[in-house]
């Protein structure tokens, strides 16, 4: 299980507002600290992050991995949305509007799309299972 991801940027102020927007639909909430923000939702507990925005340690640039890609648990088709509008509509790139995803799973809905640094994310819904009267 992961315990948090990072994701590395060399504009944290703008990264920050970038994903203070993005993550509010999801209940995920910022704490800045000198060199990152780290985004966990209002009501847990300070060691509950599940994402960090981050200047390198090394202080080198900041780049994207080649086939590296965060995925972010939305709890509706509506979270995604909203998520993934609000990227779009700070500067980040689609890379595949929310809708169903049947070709991975017979109950997914996503949003793909890279942040201001190029990163690349998916906010992710699973249907319930239905149980079959």
């Amino acid at each position: 299980m992961i315990r948090y991801a990072t994701l590395g940027t060399n504009d944290l102020q703008n990264a920050t507002a970038f994903y203070n927007r993005v993550l509010l639909p999801l209940d995920l909430h910022p704490t800045p600290f000198s060199n990152e923000t780290f985004y966990a939702r209002k009501e847990a507990a300070s060691d509950d992050i599940v994402l960090a925005v981050t200047l390198p340690f090394n202080g080198a640039p900041a780049t994207p991995g080649n086939g590296t890609m965060i995925a972010l648990h939305a709890q509706s088709k509506q979270q995604v949305d909203a998520a993934y509008a609000a990227a779009v509509a700070q500067g980040g790139q689609c890379e595949g509007a929310p809708g169903p995803r049947p070709d991975y799973h017979p109950r997914m809905y996503a949003a793909y799309f890279r942040d201001l640094d190029g990163n690349k994310l998916a906010v992710v819904y699973f249907e319930p299972v239905r149980d079959e009267p």
